[in-house]
């Protein structure tokens, strides 16, 4: 530099002189009135410091043009004048900790930083470790520039790094809709990676938490009938649908939609509303269906017998109280709205033996007259020879239930017909019934409609209303009758008798038991359910529905017979009950012991297994057996039989 020149100039390494730039470092408080601003005072104008600030500035003479050769030369000038004792690299000593010749000596004065002797008039370096870097104010070197002391920080604001192309709006729904079945993929996608893996890993759990208990209700089905365990099913079903509504709007927000266009805005905003609504369906409708079971079940079971009775409490490791039976009795009810009171047309005992599921039905007719009571009924004193014995016609068991419910004042108690049935019968089989269940005949109709029909065997044309069958026919063969059908088969007495409507009856029973399966029943539950709650009245308790579930599970796949107490074998007018109970006891045996099939298999010839020749062991020939074909022979009726070859189920 030259006498004269302006000190705000800075000469490259031509010599020429360039004009000073705004980028220059502004006027410091310590700067003079003959020191402008950009140069420390008492300094050489275009000195630097140290040879390594010479060096700099002829690299940013070369690689940077305008405002970044005079920010070089700025954070040069202002490197060289740094008072001493101040750091190099902090705000105030606009230095860098990597360039030594940028930090003042330790005999120099405090006013001026000496410069050095061998110099270079060039005023054109930068920061030692970096261009245009924080350090420098007014720095705005290029951002590729590279110091020779080493590298650097980046130049220019911090960018916010990227990870894929911008979103679409088609690709923003995409990733929305996908983080509704994949939790925190938009997460991901967003670079928000913390966030999306936590919401993988919860969503892994969840997962997992509900394949585990999916396994332990699949061997212990019952426990989902109990009260709070579907409580708890209704909590969770509510928490998933408002977890999974905010986990789709948390998705769409994290994606950043406001990039979009207004057109895309309101597209995907739209997508994304109807997708977080559409996302809520399965867990509101697990929670109806979850809510509709509850009341059905303390609807139907009550938690007290409805005739005042004290039920004894139900013990969860001993359900059935150590008894290797337990007997139902199902009762058809036909109480119609033009008849007073209900009249149990239909009655059959099922005794299940509880560890096989092995089942005996059998079927009471309900013209039988002059039933007995056990000693300890109230009947049994006003009916000392019979129920009604002194009515030549009269006493007919379906006429039970209805005397006991109209004089309460001998029964002790109101609503006293279930229990007045159920002593009748068990004192007639010589069997304790335990429960029982009245199906209303017309309510039974909507039931088999709920299930799809009944697939049943229709062994002759069963002509069904008035009393020549004016209303239909339902034809022979295998049929899925309808409700209104399968009632009017079970009842119809066209050209029949009450004995062979009750030989249809225990088909019906027998199929549907067959065909309300659990995929059915759940498939239909709704249905089901409104069906049920018109046609069902049982003093089943509510604690005892868990083990019955179970119980019902493995009569599906057992062993059904059945025997009815009908004529010719069994005369209802004037019965001979040590008959019906030596039947029933001999049924009852023959229902736990192995098949004739079985047996006659066992008896057959076994090669040998050693290394000679087999020599097989001689035993009686099995003669094959004709199907059994339903017979009217005296003994016809003797034994149980199995009810899928006498129904064709």
């Amino acid at each position: 530099m030259h006498l004269g020149q302006d000190s705000g100039d800075v000469t490259g390494e031509s010599g020429k002189r360039r004009s000073r730039r705004r980028g220059a470092r502004p006027a410091q408080p310590g700067d003079t009135p003959d020191a402008p601003a950009g140069r420390a005072p008492g300094t050489r104008p275009g000195k630097v410091a140290g040879a390594d600030s010479e060096q700099a500035g002829k690299q940013a003479a070369k690689g940077d043009s305008g405002p970044a050769r005079a920010g070089a030369a700025q954070a040069a000038s202002g490197a060289a004048s740094t008072p001493a004792g101040t750091p190099a690299g902090t705000p105030d000593g606009r230095g860098s900790a990597a360039d030594p010749a940028a930090a003042p000596s330790p005999s120099a004065a405090p006013k001026t930083a000496a410069p050095s002797p061998g110099a270079a008039p060039e005023a054109a370096a930068g920061p030692p470790s970096g261009t245009g870097g924080p350090s420098a104010p007014g720095g705005g070197g290029s951002p590729g520039a590279a110091s020779p002391a080493g590298p650097g920080p980046a130049s220019g604001p911090a960018a916010r790094p990227r990870f894929a192309r911008p979103l679409t709006t088609g690709a923003l729904i995409g990733w929305t809709a996908l983080s509704a079945v994949l939790p925190g993929a938009a997460h991901l996608r967003a670079g928000r990676r913390r966030t999306g893996y936590v919401l993988l890993g919860a969503f892994v759990a969840l997962l997992v938490a509900a394949v585990v208990t999916a396994l332990v209700l699949s061997g212990n089905v019952g426990v989902a009938t109990r009260d709070g365990v579907l409580t708890t099913a209704v909590v969770l079903a509510g928490a998933g649908a408002l977890a999974w509504f905010l986990l789709v709007v948390s998705s769409y927000i994290t994606l950043g939609p406001g990039r979009l266009n207004g057109q895309g805005q309101i597209v995907s905003g739209i997508a994304a509303g109807l997708l977080a609504v559409a996302v809520m369906a399965p867990f509101a409708l697990t929670a109806t269906t979850v809510m509709t079971a509850k009341q059905l079940t303390n609807d139907i079971f009550p938690s007290t017998p409805e005739d005042g009775s004290s039920a004894a409490p139900v013990k969860h490791e001993d359900p059935w109280n150590g008894r290797d039976r337990v007997n139902f009795l199902l009762i058809g009810g036909d109480g119609a709205g033009n008849r007073e009171g209900v009249r149990t047309d239909s009655m059959n005992v099922a005794s299940i033996h509880i560890k096989t599921g092995n089942t005996v039905m059998f079927s009471l007719p309900r013209n039988l007259q002059h039933v007995r009571f056990p000693p300890s009924s109230p009947l049994a004193k006003q009916f000392p020879n019979g129920f009604m014995r002194e009515l030549p016609n009269g006493g007919l068991l379906n006429e039970v239930w209805q005397y006991a419910e109209d004089h309460p004042e001998i029964m002790g108690r109101k609503h006293q017909g279930p229990r007045a049935l159920m002593d009748a019968i068990g004192y007639t089989l010589n069997l304790d019934i335990d429960y029982y269940a009245l199906i209303n005949m017309y309510g039974f109709a909507h039931l088999v409609d709920a299930i799809g029909g009944l697939k049943i065997r229709v062994d002759q044309d069963i002509k069904y209303g008035g009393s020549y069958g004016t209303a239909g026919t339902i034809k022979a063969g295998h049929r899925t009758l309808s409700g209104e059908e399968a009632l009017w088969y079970g009842r119809s007495r066209v050209g029949s008798d009450d004995f062979s409507r009750m030989a249809r009856q225990r088909c019906v029973i027998g199929a549907f038991a067959k065909q309300a399966t659990p995929t059915v029943v759940l498939a239909n539950f709704t249905k089901i359910a409104s069906a049920a709650k018109r046609m069902a009245q049982t003093n089943i308790p509510r604690d005892l529905l868990e083990h019955l579930t179970e119980l019902a599970l493995r009569v599906k796949d057992a062993k059904i017979t059945s025997l009815q107490f009908v004529p010719p074998e069994f005369y209802t007018g004037s019965p001979d009950w040590q008959k019906i109970r030596t039947a029933t006891a001999r049924a009852l045996r023959q229902s736990v012991q192995p098949s004739r099939a079985r047996l006659a298999a066992g008896r057959t010839a076994t090669p040998g297994t050693g290394g000679a020749s087999p020599t097989p062991t001689l035993s009686a020939p099995v003669m094959p057996t004709a199907a059994k074909t339903p017979s009217k022979s005296p003994t016809a009726n003797k034994d149980a039989q199995s009810l899928d070859e006498l129904c064709g189920l």
